[in-house]
């Protein structure tokens, strides 16, 4: 969904407005239509539930043979769907930026559980979706799904076959001239995260430098986890610098996965006080760049959450079931460099 918002500012000049979330019966602001199954397509609309053609209802008793025929059905209509990009930008596109920031381990009922709900960073959102679900667990995966927007969800086997050129986000952005980026709060190595954005999700763009990056934390394998002020203000040394003003960047993070503790100390570091910490710097870094007057759209989409509270069907910090409390996670769009009309 918030492929939409990346594709109104491909196509407009200013863009201006009260902040609004998206709940799923929300109050109508704009409506979009993507590629959908059959006659229905699929609208991007808080006005209405969003209806794909070939979905039925989900009201046959839950027996497997259903479940997986309703499962069937969904993959058939996702498979129908698709974000379609402009060939070419209008003479008078807006030229900015683009940070995507994937993070570790948030869902809303971590940040419920760590009582940072009124955090003064959900405050900057334009746009923030309340209801959004990552549909897994686990990082490659989250990545990987994130990484082709472009078109619908597919099984968790799918993920890692070669799929439409068009289902690249990356990819459509780079054809209409953006210079993509790659950044990363930690070195990629484990499970081989770095090889699957590369492999499966197409960032095929070199890692950015991570050289004397301060490292504030290690993860339960060891491996470092760099500070994300550090991190981000390296983004806007680079990106200054880039001749193309026009910039999209995936930046992965991960000071808040279980496991992680300071240097030194083998205990895993109190989640609270990492989210805190991490909202502080997010906070302060979108201040920044308010008032540095840049163009840039940032994207905050976590991979998924990190059980802290556990729930009926799975102990805290397990995340072998994607449950609802684990995979309703807090994206938000914020507009920065925008003049009000």
């Amino acid at each position: 969904v918030f492929v939409v918002a990346i594709l109104l500012w491909l196509n407009v000049l200013t863009l201006a407005g009260p902040s609004f979330s998206l709940w799923p019966a929300g109050q109508p602001t704009t409506t979009v239509t993507t590629t959908g199954g059959n006659a229905a397509a699929t609208v991007a609309a808080t006005g209405g539930a969003p209806v794909v053609g070939d979905m039925p209802a989900q009201t046959a008793p839950p027996t497997t043979a259903n479940l997986n025929a309703w499962l069937n059905n969904f993959y058939n209509a996702e498979a129908k769907r698709k974000s379609t990009f402009p060939s070419s930008l209008p003479a008078d596109a807006q030229p900015f930026e683009l940070l995507v920031i994937n993070i570790c381990s948030l869902s809303w009922s971590d940040i419920e559980a760590a009582g940072l709900m009124s955090h003064p960073l959900w405050s900057h959102f334009d746009i923030e979706f309340k209801n959004f679900n990552s549909a897994t667990s686990y990082s490659g995966p989250a990545a990987i799904r994130l990484l082709r927007a472009s078109c619908g969800q597919t099984s968790h086997t799918n993920l890692y076959q070669p799929a439409n050129n068009d289902c690249y986000l990356f990819d459509n952005l780079s054809k209409l001239g953006f210079t993509q980026h790659l950044m990363m709060g930690h070195n990629g190595q484990f499970g081989g995260f770095l090889k699957e954005v590369r492999e499966n999700g197409g960032m095929q763009s070199e890692l950015m430098d991570q050289t004397n990056l301060p490292v504030i934390l290690l993860g339960f394998d060891g491996s470092p986890v760099y500070d994300d002020t550090a991190v981000l203000n390296r983004w806007l040394d680079v990106t200054e610098k880039d001749k193309n003003s026009r910039s999209a960047t995936f930046y992965n993070t991960l000071p808040l996965p279980d496991g992680n503790h300071y240097p030194g100390v083998s205990k895993t570091a109190d989640y609270k006080a990492r989210a805190q910490k991490f909202f502080d710097e997010l906070d302060a870094f979108f201040t920044e760049l308010e008032k540095s007057g840049r163009k840039v759209m940032v994207v905050v989409v976590p991979e998924h959450g990190g059980a802290l509270k556990g729930d009926r069907m799975q102990v805290s910090g397990l995340r072998d079931i994607p449950s609802p409390s684990i995979t309703d996670v807090p994206v938000g769009v914020k507009f920065f460099g925008m003049k009000a009309p």
